[in-house]
């Protein structure tokens, strides 16, 4: 069983929404926009978004040709419909140019993409990808471009995107900001191993020292490489209690990249070095 991992703001309790992600494929090259310096930056992987009360943890930083800058999280995050609701090509998204509320930015972001809404929109049937593909993107106003940095905190980040599939024990590094944690920072990184592929690839179950919970949901995921490999999404009580199951971010890219009209869409790298520490 797998309960997602939205936590919605709006009565203070946490509740559960969502699945797992998909893909990438090379893009144009496009001049990186000027980086705020990392230790500074108030937006970044990690940040709390809120879309209409649903509190998600972002994920990576991506660009278009255009010079724009979107912030990720998971689409399920824009839900509307139950919490039980996994199936992104059944269920149901607020619309795109919805505002959503991104920690540390003085303005809105908007919602531009949704991987639930493009899969309906071009009647996707694969099952795997109906369950996992859960990645949404808000584009960042011009005015607080200049307070994004890309890097993850604490671990440093992505030094690319993953090679798309994980073999149990493969070491990860993960970094969540759940309001339910209440400030408390030092739970917010997370290193842990997988446990192996689902849904052809399409999702990697794993388990790290500390579950991601309601609110965690979207958070990045990182590989022993420093490299992007996911976007956490549910939350399993069985076969594993605890373990978490994260969408499998080349394959999710490479979707958006298919089917978002962002021309130039790509991951952008992190300014600070992958040099995780010892918890």
């Amino acid at each position: 069983m797998r309960i997602p991992l939205r936590s919605v703001s709006a009565t203070g309790a946490a509740v559960v929404a969502a699945v797992v992600l998909s893909g990438v494929v090379p893009s144009s090259a496009v001049a990186a926009p000027r980086w705020a310096p990392a230790a500074s930056a108030t937006v970044h992987p990690g940040v709390v978004t809120d879309t209409a009360g649903g509190q998600c943890t972002s994920n990576f930083v991506f660009t278009g040709s255009d010079g724009s800058v979107y912030l990720g999280q998971a689409a399920h995050c824009a839900g509307t419909g139950a919490a039980t609701e996994t199936d992104g090509c059944g269920a149901g998204s607020l619309p795109l140019g919805t505002p959503v509320a991104v920690d540390g930015a003085t303005r809105p972001g908007e919602l531009v993409y949704s991987s639930w809404r493009a899969m309906q929109a071009r009647g996707e049937t694969d099952p795997g990808t109906c369950a996992f593909n859960d990645l949404a993107l808000v584009r960042i106003d011009p005015a607080d471009v200049g307070r994004v940095n890309p890097s993850v905190p604490y671990w440093g980040g992505p030094t690319g995107l993953g090679a798309g599939s994980t073999a149990a024990g493969d070491l990860v590094y993960s970094y969540g900001n759940s309001p339910l944690r209440q400030g408390v920072s030092a739970l917010s990184p997370k290193q842990g191993a997988s446990l192996g592929d689902d849904g052809n690839g399409w999702s990697h179950t794993v388990l790290t020292l500390t579950p991601g919970v309601p609110g965690d949901s979207g958070s990045a995921f990182l590989d022993a490489n420093g490299r992007a490999i996911g976007v956490l999404a549910t939350l399993a009580l069985l076969p594993v209690p605890t373990s978490n199951g994260v969408g499998d971010l080349p394959r999710e890219l490479a979707y958006a990249q298919r089917t978002s009209g962002i021309d130039g869409l790509q991951l952008a790298l992190g300014t600070e070095p992958f040099q995780p520490p010892l918890l």
